[in-house]
């Protein structure tokens, strides 16, 4: 059905996502890199009607936003970047800060805020358009942000008229124990983004914003073929459903506590094999030691040998997204499996 038209799949959607968020209005694609992409676009025409020619984008070392090519340059791996570059350059107008590092973000947008001489002298002007962050960076190494570096942005963007652009691809839709990743740490953005979890199983993505931010679209300034299409919907509808009339938050943080604190345990009797537990909710991360034997790739793949499904995070973390229905005896026989594979990374780096 063309976005010509009204569905009430749609519009019901966008009721439930805006009544349980910050959020004023939604826009639908089909995918993360989707959704992140609008928020990249939103933030230039923002910037844009500010006057700023220049726009930069300002995103974390380590992060993840998608594979499109503003969303692979978004997102600060240089691994990600090669084979894709022109003249050795991806998109321009983002540039990288470490994550939770308060001084450095300061100066970055301190930097960005001066314009060339040469440029200022032809007209142009550059200027911080948005800061764009996860909650909790996952591809990064289930790394959660920190309640003083998300609130610090929130004030640079507010003192430079930028927005602050959340991406809740992975954390969203109830992973962190709240029902987006942004709440844990007590800032509200102006933009923020979901997919994978909003459908689920159904590919679908939806870009959130709130007060001037969701007034910078007019029609025609952006679209999506399929975006919010009645099947999507009705999915997230189902998902919403579901979330809203099965507490399941309160399982997510039942069960993500069982986890962190069994995690823990297995680390303390492992302590040349892992270290540090970290994450929210059914989003956990444990380190992989240095010298530990093995990596992490080689340990998911020892706990699959185990029939235990998991998920490397970077080279050193190990990551455990399980299901948001997941019951506490499941979580034991996972953690049992993944303490079989441990003993045998163990033994064999003996």
């Amino acid at each position: 059905v063309s976005n010509l038209y009204y569905t009430p799949q749609q519009g019901q959607l966008a009721a439930w996502l805006c009544e349980n968020s910050c959020a004023d209005k939604a826009f639908f694609c089909n995918s993360g890199a989707e959704s992140n992409e609008a928020a990249i676009k939103l933030a230039r025409r923002h910037a844009s009607n500010r006057g700023i020619t220049d726009p930069v984008i300002i995103t974390a070392e380590q992060s993840f936003h998608g594979r499109t090519l503003a969303t692979v340059t978004a997102t600060a791996q240089p691994k990600y970047h090669k084979g894709f570059t022109y003249g050795g350059e991806m998109v321009r107008g983002f540039q990288y800060t470490p994550y939770n590092n308060l001084e450095a973000l300061k100066k970055l947008v301190d930097e960005i805020n001066i314009t060339p001489e040469e440029d200022a002298k032809v007209g142009r002007k550059r200027g911080v358009a948005a800061i764009l962050l996860e909650p909790l960076q996952g591809e990064g190494g289930i790394i959660p942000g920190t309640r003083e570096f998300f609130e610090l942005a929130r004030k640079l963007c507010d003192e430079n008229g930028a927005l602050l652009m959340c991406d809740e691809v992975q954390v969203g839709m109830g992973r962190s124990g709240s029902l987006w990743g942004h709440e844990q740490l007590g800032v509200e953005p102006d933009v923020f983004t979901s997919a994978k979890a909003l459908g689920g199983g159904v590919p679908i993505g939806a870009m959130m914003a709130r007060g001037e931010a969701a007034e910078v679209f007019g029609p025609g300034d952006h679209a999506s073929t399929y975006g919010g299409n009645p099947l999507a919907c009705a999915a997230g509808l189902a998902v919403a459903e579901y979330l809203s009339e099965h507490d399941i938050l309160a399982n997510v943080q039942a069960r993500g506590e069982q986890l962190a604190e069994k995690l823990a345990d297995i680390a303390s009797r492992y302590p040349s094999v892992l270290g540090e537990v970290r994450g929210w909710g059914l989003l956990r991360g444990v380190q992989i030691k240095e010298d530990a034997g093995c990596t992490a790739a080689e340990l998911v793949g020892d706990a699959m040998e185990e029939g235990l499904l998991l998920v490397a995070a970077g080279p050193s973390v190990v990551r455990f997204v399980p299901p948001l229905v997941v019951k506490e005896s499941e979580v034991a026989e996972a953690l049992a499996r993944f303490e079989r594979a441990i003993f045998k990374a163990w033994y064999m780096a003996m």
